[in-house]
């Protein structure tokens, strides 16, 4: 059929050897046998005091009243505590959301966490190996201190799971407070210097690498 001109991919004739990949629309005789999506994909700063929900029946803040009006109908990907800033992804690609939240994909989120007081190597490794959580042991993590005070540490913390509240209720295995908790990097895909609670659109490359993650 490619031979005799009757394949077209996105709406140019196929040629023996053209690959194919998801969100090309393919037509073999006429018939349409993949269809072409258009999503949206975009990446916000979110700020505290902001649910990761579309809407919310006891009228708090919703990371959907900072997203400019023309975007396209689109939903937070998985979930920041209210109290939590940082990377979130936005679209309307379900497929997408769904590889990025289940656990089987073990995709690395990193956090900037800050704990009052310091924190010695034995209990990081600690929770490096995994700690008790609801009856269920932690993934391992990836935990490195990037900044110390006498009265504050500041970490790089690596998971793969999205427990709720997860990073705060390890550090309080320890007996650490965390004051401050900011997603900065999802996969080696980083927040960067986006404002806190300005969204962008992410480009073709970032949305390939999260789709292959």
């Amino acid at each position: 059929m490619i031979e005799e001109g009757k394949v077209l991919i996105n709406g140019k004739l196929a040629h023996l050897g053209d690959e194919v990949v998801d969100g090309d629309e393919v037509i073999a005789g006429g018939v349409v046998v993949a269809h072409k999506e258009s999503h949206c994909y975009y990446l916000m700063n979110k700020p505290k005091g902001y649910i990761c929900s579309v809407k919310d029946d006891r009228g708090r803040k919703t990371v959907m009243d900072l997203v400019p009006e023309g975007i396209g109908r689109v939903f937070p990907v998985g979930r920041l505590d209210y109290d939590t800033e940082g990377m979130l992804i936005l679209t309307d690609d379900g497929d997408l959301a769904f590889r990025l939240t289940h656990p089987k994909s073990e995709i690395g989120k990193t956090y900037l966490v800050k704990i009052e007081g310091s924190v010695t190597e034995a209990e990081l490794n600690k929770l490096r190996a995994g700690v008790e959580l609801d009856g269920k042991r932690t993934n391992k993590s990836r935990i490195r201190i990037v900044e110390t005070d006498k009265s504050y540490t500041k970490l790089h913390v690596t998971i793969n799971e999205g427990r709720n509240r997860q990073v705060r209720r390890m550090f309080e295995v320890i007996g650490k407070t965390v004051v401050f908790l900011k997603r900065i990097r999802i996969g080696e895909l980083g927040l960067g210097s986006l404002p806190r609670g300005k969204v962008r659109k992410l480009t073709p490359e970032e949305v390939y690498y999260l789709k292959n993650l």
